[in-house]
This record gives C-alpha cells, structure tokens and sequence, in this order.
C-alpha cells in the first residue's frame, strides 16, 4: 500500500512537472497580436487541459493582467482628458455664443441706426422716410405742373386783354383825334358864323 501511494505521488509529481516544464517551454513563443484580445486568445491556445479544467501559465495571465490594467489607465486617462477638453471646449462655446449674440445686437443696434433717419426730432425708418419723401416730390411735381399750367392760362389771358385794351386804347385815341378835329372843325365854322353875323350887323 505504501508503494502504491509512493508511485502515485510520484506520477502526480511528475505530472505536474511535465506540465510546468511545458509551459515554461511555451511561454518562449511570441505572440503575434497585442491587442487584449489576441493577448487572451493566445493564452487560451497554449493553455492545456487537465480533468476538463484549463492549466493557465501565471506568467501569461499576468502579463494579460497588466496589459488590461495599462489600457484601462489609458482609457481612463484619454476619458479624463477628453471630459476636460468637453469641458474646454463647453467654455468656449458659451463664450462665442455670448461674443455671437453681442455682435448680432451690435449688428442689429447697427442697421438699425443706419435705416433710422430723424426728421424734424422724429424718427423715421428709411423705407418709410423715402416713400414719404418722393410722395411730397410727387405733390410738389403735381402741384408745379397745375401752377405752370395755370401760367400759361393766365399769360394767354393777360396777352389777350393786353392787346384788347391796346385796341381799346387805339380805338380811343383815335376818336380822341377825331374828335378833336371835329372840334376844331365846328369851332372855325362857328367863328365864321360869328364873323358872318358882325359883318351883317355892321351893315
């Protein structure tokens, strides 16, 4: 009985020798894939199986462990830096919206002050004031055209009367005239009368 349990610690011994020896022979294999991955395929290829149970080399799965400590610190690292550059960036976008919202009022405020016009203290918008403008340049135009229209009436008029009373007028002198002469006329014809009646009384 004793040599029995002798020979089957030996061959457990043994076993378990050969299987460490095969692993420490295994581990001088490179693997081809670094990523975590292909990190964990590896190892599950060289791994061997015992009693339905996977022999995993220590040296493998620490080396797996570490990878996937080193690319979580990465990860969390890139994660920080991107939150803050978020952060950064979240800063930065406020500050141009304020700075985009000051220069569309600036802007605003601007057109305004150019489409504004005042007139008389009161303000006008531009379209407003042109259209108010050009309807007083029309009833200015309007109201010219009536006046030189009426001129001309009233120079014809005048023209007219002008030379109607220069008609009068020479009408007028020249009964004037005529009747100066017809004056003078019955005045010689009356002295003759008179010199006519002295002589017939002289007698």
């Amino acid at each position: 009985m004793q040599k029995i349990k002798h020979t089957l610690l030996f061959l457990v011994a043994m076993l378990f020798f050969n299987v460490a020896f095969g692993q420490v022979q295994q581990d001088t294999l490179k693997n081809t894939d670094p990523s975590l991955n292909g990190q964990y395929e590896f190892m599950l290829r060289k791994s061997k199986s015992l009693y339905g149970a996977r022999l995993i080399n220590p040296t493998r799965l620490s080396a797996l462990w570490k990878s996937v400590n080193d690319t979580l610190k990465k990860e969390r690292k890139q994660l920080q830096q991107a939150r803050q550059e978020i952060k950064s960036q979240a800063g930065n976008i406020s500050n141009l919206k304020g700075e985009v919202n000051g220069k569309e009022s600036s802007l605003a405020n601007a057109n305004a002050a150019v489409n504004e016009i005042k007139f008389l203290g009161i303000a006008f918008d531009k379209g407003t004031y042109n259209t108010i403008v050009w309807a007083i340049i029309i009833v200015l135009a309007i109201g010219l055209a009536i006046v030189i229209f009426q001129s001309g009436k009233l120079r014809h008029e005048a023209k007219y009367r002008t030379e109607l009373y220069q008609e009068v007028a020479d009408e007028f002198q020249a009964h004037k005239v005529k009747a100066k002469d017809k004056e003078m006329k019955l005045a010689r014809e009356l002295q003759d009368e008179r010199n006519k009646w002295e002589e017939g009384r002289g007698r």
